[in-house]
């Protein structure tokens, strides 16, 4: 005969749940630590590949720690585990017990994520998630700065040499002295033509190193005299050394390197609050839920995003309409003016000739998540059960998504319920852009176009569709791919060259004479249908010529199978310094 365990009151069991979600986030925040203080020796050991399944390792922890909380929760709660009492108490408790921490922040997201599996609420409950943080200022008081200051430099090639000399790495520099009067050089120029000379330079640096694919950045803030600009050391690790391959001093060309299109960095912080406002400082045009998701944190991210939203639509009267574009076969797509994302929800029936899935779609979805996006992906965040008022909808946004989205999307008396969406970043799409700009700005673009297929080809992603409605270009102007229900990767495909007819008749015939397999890709065709006018088919013949040769797309093909880790740079060769350095 079993002794029955004794029952045990509300509030022991709310502190008793709420302690296992806090030692459930301890072990994330273990597990996402010891992945991240990899970085430094996949940079030391020229490890890119590492570094990938480091990546893509990292992106695996939090839910698969989440699931185990909540199998913890289930064990200990059983039939109360549903018991909104029990959950308002433990919440209460958990915000106690994470008074003590630097990434209190992160916690309340992990307690969020925990609730969120249990009770799938439909929209928000105060009583039982963090909607809004319980901290107005962080309740912790650092123990040091994120940054440390130089500021006896006594020239601008001495303040890069110092700062460089306190970055060490157990492989050494190939010439530090060389490439500090190199990246003295481009700061110098840069200050220059913002009317800055003669100055006193001080700087600000990060005291971790932010790592990504096979560079290590060097991130921080110079000033001199009433002004003060980025400044990103972007180092390589070459057959001689680490050198400094670039220096970054513009704002944008650091937001680029942060930009939601990249993978995300792998950074050592103690204090990720203190970190994102010191990078926000820098890039002040980049939202919170960017910058926490550019280092790693993208479910927090993701909670910026949403109390970001809300916090827009609780004071402004803007409505959801259906987003600029062409109408996608497999997504509806709307946006609010006054914010900078998309949502993108999935038809019940796609529009031939579509022959996808919805599992495909979001497999899709996933893949992007964990590949490296090369700046040319963007980032989507997977949201579940929202519930906006209905007000902040446009009556025929709602008629199509009521009529065509049911599976996602509801709509009740007074609000709006999605079930599941995506949410992106808004870009213009490039079929938009090439028609409203200058002929200089539509070139421009189009040769982007054109080195985003290459530079996706180069991390194993074929798109698929070509069209110019499936590209972006971003506020940058750089051009981005976004819809992936036709995405493919190169590896899988077969790259033809076009069968030459028997006979004429066969040239004419509607269907192809030849057989075609699902992922047999003929790359001569592309020129029949990116739909460009004359003078940018000239440009796009010029620039990239050989996105119609098969024989290329092979070629690309066999290196990835190779397994060669072809680096795409996520800066202009502009800002590079080596090619200089070379010509000493």
């Amino acid at each position: 005969m079993t002794t029955p365990k004794p029952a045990m009151t509300e509030s022991r069991l709310a502190y008793l749940a709420a302690r296992a979600i806090e030692r459930a986030f301890d072990r994330f925040e273990r597990k996402f630590a010891v992945i991240t203080d990899r970085a430094p020796t996949r940079f030391e050991q020229r490890d890119p590949a590492g570094m990938q399944l480091d990546s893509a390792e990292r992106l695996t922890v939090y839910g698969r720690i989440v699931d185990e909380a909540r199998a913890d929760i289930d064990r200990l709660l059983e039939a109360r585990v549903e018991d909104k009492a029990i959950w308002t108490g433990a919440k209460a408790v958990y915000s106690g017990l994470i008074t003590h921490r630097d990434d209190f922040e992160l916690a309340e997201t992990f307690f969020n994520s925990v609730t969120r599996k249990i009770f799938t609420t439909v929209g928000v409950d105060p009583l039982v998630e963090f909607v809004a943080s319980d901290f107005i200022k962080p309740p912790t008081e650092p123990n040091e700065l994120v940054f440390q200051m130089y500021e006896q430099a006594r020239s601008t090639a001495g303040l890069v040499e110092a700062i460089l000399t306190d970055f060490r790495f157990r492989v050494l520099y190939e010439d530090i002295r060389r490439d500090s009067l190199l990246a003295a050089r481009h700061i110098d120029a840069h200050l220059a033509a913002l009317g800055v000379t003669n100055a006193y330079e001080r700087a600000a640096m990060v005291k971790s190193v932010f790592f990504r694919g096979g560079g290590a950045y060097l991130v921080g803030q110079l000033g001199a005299q009433e002004t003060a600009v980025p400044l990103v050391l972007a180092l390589r690790n070459t057959d001689g050394g680490v050198v400094v391959d670039a220096v970054l001093t513009d704002e944008d060309a650091v937001s680029i390197l942060f930009s939601f299109t990249r993978s995300y960095f792998h950074v050592a912080t103690d204090r990720p609050y203190e970190l994102v406002r010191f990078l926000h400082a820098l890039m002040p045009r980049k939202r919170l839920h960017e910058l926490y998701t550019a280092i790693g944190y993208h479910k927090h991210g993701k909670t910026e995003l949403y109390r970001g939203l809300l916090e827009h639509l609780a004071t402004s009267n803007d409505v959801f309409t259906t987003a600029p574009g062409t109408r996608g076969l497999v997504m509806a797509v709307f946006t609010m003016a006054g914010n900078e994302v998309v949502f993108k929800v999935m038809r019940d029936v796609f529009g031939a000739p579509k022959k996808t899935t919805r599992t495909r779609v979001m497999d899709r979805y996933r893949l992007v998540f964990r590949h490296d996006r090369a700046g040319r992906l963007i980032d989507a965040q997977e949201f579940e059960h929202l519930r906006f008022d209905r007000k902040h909808f446009d009556e025929h946004l709602l008629e199509e998504l009521t009529g065509a989205c049911s599976r996602s999307v509801a709509v009740e008396e007074d609000s709006v319920v999605i079930r599941h969406a995506y949410v992106e970043r808004r870009v213009t799409p490039l079929n938009l852009f090439v028609r409203e700009a200058s002929d200089e700005s539509a070139a421009r673009a189009v040769r982007d176009y054109g080195k985003a297929i290459k530079d996706l080809a180069c991390t194993n992603i074929f798109p698929g569709d070509l069209l110019l409605k499936n590209f972006g270009v971003t506020r940058h102007g750089r051009v981005v791919f976004y819809d992936y229900d036709e995405l493919a990767e190169v590896t899988e495909c077969r790259f033809l060259d076009l069968p030459v007819a028997a006979h004429p008749d066969d040239e004419m015939a509607e269907q192809p004479w030849f057989g075609v397999g699902e992922l047999d890709i003929f790359p001569e065709e592309f020129r029949s249908f990116l739909g460009l006018p004359p003078t940018l088919r000239d440009v796009i013949e010029t620039s990239h010529g050989d996105l119609f040769d098969a024989a290329a797309w092979r070629e690309i093909q066999h290196r990835v199978k190779a397994g060669e880790i072809i680096e795409i740079f996520p800066y202009d060769e502009a800002d590079r310094l080596q090619s200089a350095a070379a010509d000493r």
